[in-house]
């Protein structure tokens, strides 16, 4: 049995979640530590047979506890290999503690809503050493050990996080659908009304899960800054083989009641600064700009405010009259719509061709192709990287879904 401490009275944790966190790149150890490198050497040695072993890690996983199985969604696929893919990339950056650490918070926070105990942790320890053993070419006593420690801190950091989260956050908030708005035949605005009160920050987002796919989570941005009256919303595009994302465009009507997951992510305004901020979003990746937008209104600040936003079709502008309005009403803001096929580099070359940007903070927010070619042009144009922001690209790449 792998060893972990345990609290009695730990909460229900998970290690996955509907998307996966981000380590951010930078801070690390300037010399690895002994069991930095052979972890590393180990998943050097797994890549080629990634698939493979994940298969295995689960088969160890549900055979010898099938009561686990009903804890994962139907149709497994990606969710599913989102638990391992964790565990790794926080075993890479073992001995990096001024990221892992804060990653495997969120982690360990973010999973109360799967409803995994605490006691699941060297369950899924077992699976994960018999698989790196089954697969890892050079397997040994010291390899094996330096795992052991690893899972130890990182199944332990998890869980510390999220007993001391259980004081402050229920594991999830139900919230019924009070309305659906369909912008366009693909692309529907939903406002939900939780049933106790859900804080966060503008620009933030959350794992929302359907009754008509329990157990499948995916990932919005809210459509506003928080409100008076408690009310959220959401702006989703129904995409192909999208379960969550077409439940709720397609079937969703008011008085359905969803589960939300806690709120998460960094791109947010930093209101100790005055700079101007710069925009770029594709699609509805709008929404959480909007929400931005309403942030700074509502602090009574007078930065400038400039926002590239463009769809396939003008059709597909769902929010146009709403930004344009926005715009009438603050002076220091401006928005400047676009169409084309092409948004992945049409968005920032429109962006290169203003500007000077030297003085502004930069936020990105769109299809995971639109983020990585909006990050290269900013950075092209001379914004430092640490002002740019942006939700996890590997996260978003399943936001819709």
């Amino acid at each position: 049995m792998l060893e972990a401490r345990h609290h009695m009275d730990a909460p229900p944790t998970r290690s996955a979640r509907g998307g996966t966190d981000r380590i951010p790149a930078g801070g690390g150890a300037t010399d690895p530590s002994p069991d930095a490198v052979l972890i590393r050497r180990t998943l050097a040695e797994i890549a080629p047979v990634a698939d493979r072993m994940t298969s295995y890690f689960y088969a160890l996983v549900f055979t010898g506890h099938p009561e686990i199985r009903g804890m994962f969604p139907a149709a497994m696929d990606t969710q599913r290999d989102r638990l391992l893919k964790a565990l790794l990339t926080a075993a890479e950056h073992i001995d990096n503690p001024s990221v892992l650490i804060p990653y495997l918070s969120r982690l360990g926070t973010g999973h109360r809503k799967y409803g995994t105990m605490a006691g699941h942790y060297p369950v899924v320890g077992e699976a994960l050493l018999g698989a790196l053993a089954r697969y890892a070419q050079d397997w040994g006593p010291q390899t094996e050990a330096a795992w052991v420690r690893a899972y130890t801190l990182i199944s332990q950091t998890m869980i510390d996080a999220a007993a001391e989260d259980e004081v402050r956050a229920p594991a999830w908030w139900h919230a019924e659908v009070v309305s659906h708005d369909l912008r366009t035949p693909d692309i529907a605005v939903l406002t939900v009304r939780p049933d106790q009160p859900y804080p966060f920050l503008a620009g933030q987002y959350t794992s929302v899960e359907t009754p008509w796919w329990p157990r499948v989570w995916r990932h919005y941005s809210f459509a506003s800054a928080p409100r008076a009256d408690g009310l959220l919303s959401f702006h989703v595009k129904a995409v192909p083989a999208g379960w969550v994302s077409t439940a709720l465009v397609r079937h969703a009507r008011p008085g359905d009641v969803l589960r939300l997951g806690p709120p998460t992510g960094s791109m947010v305004v930093d209101h100790t600064t005055d700079n101007g901020m710069l925009c770029l979003a594709g699609g509805t990746g709008m929404a959480p700009i909007k929400a931005l937008i309403e942030d700074v209104a509502e602090h009574g600040q007078r930065r400038p405010v400039e926002v590239f936003f463009g769809a396939r079709s003008d059709g597909d502008l769902y929010d146009k009259d709403t930004m344009l309005g926005l715009q009438r009403s603050h002076p220091w803001l401006s928005v400047r719509p676009m169409v084309g096929d092409g948004l992945a580099g049409q968005l920032p070359q429109a962006i290169g061709e203003h500007g000077p940007w030297s003085s502004y903070d930069a936020f990105v927010s769109g299809p995971p192709a639109m983020i990585r070619s909006g990050v290269d042009e900013l950075l092209r144009i001379g914004i430092p990287g640490e002002r740019i922001r942006h939700d996890a690209v590997e996260e978003l790449a399943g936001i819709a879904g």
